[in-house]
Parts: C-alpha cells; structure tokens; sequence
C-alpha cells in the first residue's frame, strides 16, 4: 500500500511541478529559470519542515503511509532536489563533512556531466 501513496504523492507533485513552471513563464518571462528556483525553494523548505516534525519524545508525527505519501511521493514529484539537500544536510548534521561536500560536488558535476553525455549520445544518433 506504500507504494499506493508514492504513486498518488508523486503525481500530485509533477502536477504542481508544472503548474509552478507554466505560471513563472507566464508571469516573469522565459528569461531565467523562475519556475525550477521556485519549485526547488520551496521543495527544500517542505521536506526541512516535515521531517523535522518530531513530537517531544522523538516519535514521528507522521506515520510511514503519511511520510511515503508527502516525502517520497509529493516532495519527491515536485522537487528532488529537496531530497538532495535534505541527505546532504543530514550528511553535515551527522559531522561528515567531506561526504556532504562530496555529494553536492558529485551530484552537480556529474548530473551536469550526464546531461552532457545525454545530449551528446542523442546528437550523434540524430544526425
């Protein structure tokens, strides 16, 4: 059933995704990247607040269904770049500093790099 709720969440998410990104062009323009700023801002404030949320003797105020639902599934359809920072985040809170920086030098590097190769590939066999 936990996959129900991913799947829910994650289709709520894409939808607000694009609602967000078809608004700022709308409104601000094609100029910049508005749309995606405001998606991963806002995504990154969500998942801080929600699995911050903790009752006084430390129990989840959300119950696995709820977190899958609103974490994995909505969260992770709007943004995963909220993901990204909440593990790297976590990584720091944890002291391993190297790891946290590590991440995000990896992941920016090599997703850039992995666009790159993308396009490349598909360029090549599109000629």
């Amino acid at each position: 059933m936990v996959y129900v709720w991913v799947a829910i969440g994650g289709a709520a998410g894409s939808v607000a995704r694009y609602a967000c990104s078809v608004a700022a062009l709308r409104w601000l323009g094609p100029g910049f990247p508005w749309g995606t700023l405001f998606v991963n801002l806002t995504g990154s404030f969500a998942i801080g607040v929600l699995a911050s949320l903790a009752a006084a003797d430390g129990r989840p105020l959300l119950g696995p269904e709820a977190r899958a639902l609103l974490l994995v599934g909505v969260l992770g359809g709007f943004t995963t770049f909220s993901s990204f920072s909440l593990e790297t985040l976590n990584l720091a809170r944890e002291g391993a500093f190297g790891a946290a920086a590590l991440n995000v030098a990896a992941s920016v590097g090599l997703c850039l790099a992995g666009v790159w190769l993308g396009f490349a590939v598909a360029g090549s066999i599109n000629r």
